[in-house]
C-alpha cells in the first residue's frame, strides 16, 4: 500500500465522519431555531426576509432532488440566493434530501407542504443567537471554503 492509497482512506473516513457529524448538527440547528420561531422556510419568503432584514440571516439551506435538479427557474432563484449569501458572510449548504428536510421542518397540520427549497435561519438580534449546532456548522463551512468547496452538501441523519 503506497503513502497516497493510505492517507486517501483516512482522508475518506475523516470525510464521511465530518459529514455525518455536519448532518447531525444541521438536524438540531433546525429544530432549535423551529422552536423559537427563527426559520424562515420558502424560496419566496427567503428572498424577502433577505431583501428587507439581510444581518438578520444566520445561515442558509438549499436543498433539491432529482426531481428539480433540472428546474431552471430554481437554479436561477439558488444562483442569486448563493451570491447575496457569499456577498453578506452567510454559511450556505446544499442538502439532496427535500423529503428528510420537510420532516424536520414540518408544516401545521391545516398547512399545506411547505416549499422546503430554501430554508434560512434568522435572529432578530445578531448576540441572541448562539447555538452550538450553528458553531458547528460554520466550522464546517469554513473548512470546506478551505479545501475550494463552496456550497458543501450535507447529508441528514437517517431516522
Amino acid at each position: 500500500m503506497t503513502f497516497e492509497e493510505f492517507s486517501g482512506q483516512d482522508n475518506a473516513a475523516a470525510t464521511g465522519d465530518r459529514m455525518q457529524s455536519a448532518g447531525t448538527a444541521l438536524e438540531e440547528l433546525l429544530v432549535s431555531a423551529k422552536k423559537q420561531e427563527c426559520l424562515t422556510v420558502g424560496v419566496y419568503e427567503s428572498a424577502q426576509v433577505m431583501n428587507v432584514d439581510p444581518d438578520s440571516v444566520a445561515f442558509c439551506v438549499l436543498a433539491t432532488d432529482e426531481e428539480y435538479e433540472c428546474d431552471i427557474a430554481l437554479q436561477i432563484h439558488f444562483t442569486l440566493i448563493q451570491a447575496f449569501c457569499f456577498d453578506n458572510d452567510i454559511n450556505i449548504v446544499r442538502v439532496n434530501d427535500i423529503e428528510r428536510l420537510a420532516d424536520i421542518v414540518g408544516s401545521d397540520q391545516d398547512e399545506e407542504p411547505k416549499d422546503v427549497h430554501c430554508i434560512l435561519v434568522t435572529s432578530p438580534t445578531a448576540d441572541s443567537w448562539k447555538d452550538s449546532a450553528l458553531e458547528r456548522l460554520g466550522l464546517f463551512c469554513e473548512e470546506s471554503r478551505n479545501v475550494y468547496e463552496w456550497v458543501p452538501t450535507i447529508t441528514l441523519p437517517e431516522r
